[in-house]
């Protein structure tokens, strides 16, 4: 058996780290959907977030001198803090494994944080103070549509996108496609028949997530919302650090990430709550 040198096992750790780097970015589904800060570079723990009232344009008269419009600020602040996971590596995992070590520590280590990450993002979709549906009601794609009437109605930019749990997904599928019978049914329902996809619906991307909690009532809490409601603050991804301990003959290897999560917009955000049992 070939013996283990610092050369290789710092080959070894440097591909760990690029695997959970790429899966953590890769299965992290709802922090693509908001507005995300890189503070890298800055000191401190809090992010201040400035929040512009819209203003309004007027009609000008020739010659007529403008008169100023004084814009108001309001700001939002998100505090980031450590999240982590550890892994141990052996001596003889690293030595003789048959698989992929790197890429299965690496997946793991990745994926641990990217669901942190979604979880946390998705507790504040409870938090938005408005919404659509109530306890025990499936949803439906009238849902959506009335939800996104609500987002275009208060001037929410950018595209909408709505993350919602699988059954309540099953739920809209069934809804589309009048109970999977799809009599007389178009592309979209054609689709969702054929793969289960939703895709599109009011222009509004529809996304699935199990990282939302089905309370002890059977419903779940989803959110539709643009990407300005909703805040990410990165003080650093995931970074994973390899310490020797030689009373278990291994390494531990320790992945964090900071990071922080606020609400920025809240009339750019409208909660889904509906039943979530099949």
């Amino acid at each position: 058996m070939a013996a283990s040198t610092t050369t290789t096992l710092d080959d070894l750790f440097s591909n760990i780290i690029k695997e959970a780097i790429f899966v953590s970015q890769e299965t992290s589904l709802v922090r693509n959907l908001v507005t995300t800060y890189d503070i890298s570079g800055e000191s401190g723990k809090v992010v201040q977030v400035p929040v512009y009232a819209e203003a309004a344009a007027a009609a000008l008269t020739e010659g007529t001198d403008m008169s100023s419009t004084a814009i108001s600020t309001t700001s939002k602040t998100i505090t980031v803090s450590e999240a982590g996971v550890q892994a141990l590596l052996t001596d003889m995992a690293a030595n003789s494994a048959m698989g992929d070590v790197a890429g299965d520590l690496g997946r793991i280590l990745g994926e641990s944080v990217a669901k942190k990450m979604d979880q946390d993002l998705i507790g504040l979709f409870a938090g938005f103070s408005a919404g659509q549906g109530t306890a025990a009601q499936e949803i439906t794609v009238a849902d959506i549509f009335k939800a996104a009437a609500v987002l275009r109605a208060n001037n929410a930019g950018g595209t909408p996108s709505a993350v919602i749990h699988p059954y309540q997904a099953y739920q809209l599928k069934s809804n589309l496609t009048n109970a999977f019978a799809n009599p007389n049914g178009g592309d979209m329902q054609n689709e969702a028949m054929r793969s289960g996809y939703v895709g599109t619906i009011a222009g509004v991307n529809i996304y699935e997530s199990a990282n939302i909690v089905i309370d002890g009532s059977g419903d779940a809490i989803g959110a539709l919302f643009t990407p300005q409601a909703l805040g990410l603050a990165i003080k650093w991804d995931i970074n994973i650090e390899p310490q020797r301990d030689a009373s278990v003959r291994g390494w531990e290897l320790n992945a964090t990430a900071c990071y922080g999560v606020g609400e920025l917009v809240d009339k750019y955000g409208q909660s889904l709550t509906f039943d979530a049992a099949l």
